[in-house]
């Protein structure tokens, strides 16, 4: 018997990985979480699965789920949103699972950054603009940010920076984040990202607080912000590609006799 952890994307149920669909259409225990995992993906799993919502379950209900699945032998689909690294509440089911000796693997899944991205046909790094990713959040009713982990610190790196579950703390984003980046730093708000209602708020730090309020926007955003979102940004090619840029693949060419 093996628990699943299955990234189902943000989502767009197309954005499930092929590894991921095939185990929820083989497992007779599904346990998905609602708010967030579209109802079309846990439909592919057996007529007589057994699929529960685990939304308004608690962490020892859940483990009760998968006990019981366990001790019957029966396989269990996880399925969470986006993928199980990243904001998943996937490790302190791990930690419980390993106490009780039960066998679990995760696959992968889009994440929501990913796929905003992709939907804006954005690259967040660009050449001698940006070369590093931050995926972060911010502390209100959740748990603490560890320490050095404030968006003031994160900030000195001019990172792209792409931060969840602060979509009502915007004022805070503006102030912490202004003196790195500029007020009139690119800010790109993407709600719902792979859902029909899926939408896209473009600002600046100095604009987008009420940009969102306007759009009434109070949940399950993620919240860009960097220069490499600039519209027409000015950035040199990458030496990916350059004729002149040497390496194992295209090695420089002998000049002809």
């Amino acid at each position: 018997m093996t628990v699943h952890f299955i990234g189902a994307g943000p989502g767009d149920p197309d954005l499930i990985t092929v590894r991921g669909l095939k185990l929820i259409q083989s497992c007779p225990v599904c346990l998905y979480a609602g708010s967030l995992v579209p109802e079309q993906i846990v439909a592919a799993a057996p007529e007589d699965a057994r699929v529960i919502d685990t939304a308004p379950l608690t962490l020892d209900e859940i483990i009760e789920e998968i006990k019981a699945a366990h001790d019957k032998g029966q396989d269990v689909a996880r399925v969470h949103s986006g993928d199980p690294s990243i904001y998943g509440a996937t490790a302190e089911q791990m930690r419980r699972l390993n106490q009780l000796g039960i066998d679990y693997d995760v696959t992968p899944g889009v994440p929501a950054f990913a796929a905003a991205a992709a939907a804006l046909k954005k690259e967040l790094t660009i050449p001698e603009v940006a070369q590093t990713i931050i995926v972060t959040r911010t502390a209100m009713q959740s748990s603490a940010m560890p320490n050095n982990e404030d968006l003031d610190t994160l900030g000195k790196s001019g990172a792209t920076l792409a931060i969840h579950l602060s979509i009502r703390n915007l004022r805070e984003v503006e102030r912490q984040l202004t003196p790195h980046y500029g007020a009139d730093c690119p800010v790109i708000v993407a709600y719902r990202v792979g859902w029909p209602d899926e939408a896209f708020i473009h600002g600046t730090l100095s604009t987008i607080a009420a940009k969102v309020r306007v759009a009434k926007i109070t949940r399950t955003a993620l919240v860009f912000v960097g220069h490499a979102l600039e519209p027409e940004a000015d950035f040199r090619d990458s030496a990916l590609y350059d004729a002149e840029h040497v390496h194992v693949l295209r090695p420089k060419k002998k000049a002809k006799a």
